[in-house]
């Protein structure tokens, strides 16, 4: 299929006219928005998505509570249609710049390597969670153990819950969680960083502290969080804690090629999804702001009309 209504003499043939790497939200989103613009799309998808863990995605429009494999394989089929989309199942091992396209060295599961070229390329790989290394954190992550307030608090609405973490960031996250439970617990890993400011804004809203240091966690066989136990003092029967987790790049791609990252280690984009390494753009949660399924799909969405618009630059000089 051509990819293009008008020609450049001169330009490279590459193999594919965009190459998304990451088949996650932001990354089918992108290509089912490149398919519709007749564009040669290679998506590469290199493993589970972040949340595989959760039991659904919410707050997604039309797909509320859907779970994230289902979610991922409804966009898998829509990309059918589109002749021009290829999904390939495939992690990229390495990624360079040759000229004013891109190479990338894809590795099959089998172990097998080849090289596919691309005009563009689109970072959609996300970012993994490293969570407290207590007993129980892991098992009951995405069940239990919640990162967002705003895709879970909903199901745990008036139910006994606890926040851990950190003072700089504990005292935000109880009391957002507030909103939707009236029985809210902050377990701080650090009180003596617990300003007076910060206690009195907890107390203010009925939000008690812990402050012992937190051991484990007791969960049923199913990821359903019974107690939290301390290093003294009773356990704490909750249904569910929240944390703020830190997160890290799931792919090094990005920093391996030159990409300017933020303070939190996310890949500053400009409004248009570019980062600042010229026909590189990045969407979803490797990118800064707030991190949603829905969210991250809008954001590829956004970078896929971005990329074809500066090709068909390319494509119609002036």
């Amino acid at each position: 299929m051509p990819s293009a209504r008008c020609s450049v003499p001169g330009r490279v043939p590459t193999d594919f006219d965009v190459a998304v790497v990451g088949a996650g939200s932001a990354g089918l989103s992108a290509a089912l928005v490149l398919g519709r613009c007749l564009r040669r799309v290679l998506v590469l998808d290199g493993g589970p998505p972040r949340n595989a863990p959760s039991p659904a995605v919410q707050a997604f429009f039309t797909r509320d509570g859907t779970p994230p494999a289902k979610l991922l394989n409804l966009g898998r089929a829509e990309l059918q249609a589109y002749k021009s989309v290829e999904i390939k199942e495939a992690k990229v091992v390495s990624l360079a710049r040759c000229g004013k396209h891109f190479e990338l060295t894809l590795e099959a599961p089998t172990g097998h390597r080849i090289i596919r070229t691309a005009r563009k390329v689109l970072l959609a790989t996300g970012v993994e969670d490293e969570l407290p290394p207590l007993p129980g954190m892991r098992e009951l992550w995405g069940s239990g153990v919640l990162h967002c307030p705003y895709c879970h608090g909903w199901e745990y609405r008036d139910q006994p819950l606890a926040v851990y973490g950190r003072a700089k960031l504990v005292t935000g996250l109880a009391l957002l969680v507030s909103r939707w439970s009236t029985d809210v617990v902050a377990c701080v890993e650090d009180p003596g960083n617990l300003t007076q400011n910060a206690r009195r804004r907890l107390r203010r809203q009925g939000i008690a502290v812990r402050e012992e240091p937190l051991v484990s966690l007791e969960g049923t066989a199913s990821g359903e969080l019974r107690h939290l136990i301390f290093e003294s003092g009773e356990p704490l029967a909750r249904k569910a804690l929240f944390i703020h987790a830190h997160q890290h790049q799931r792919s090094a791609l990005a920093e391996e090629m030159g990409c300017r990252l933020n303070a939190k280690g996310a890949v500053w984009v400009s409004k248009q999804q570019q980062t600042t390494v010229p026909g590189l753009y990045a969407a979803g949660d490797n990118t800064p702001g707030t991190q949603q399924a829905l969210l991250a799909a809008a954001e590829g969405s956004a970078a896929a009309i971005s990329i074809n618009e500066t090709l068909t630059r390319e494509e119609c000089p002036r």
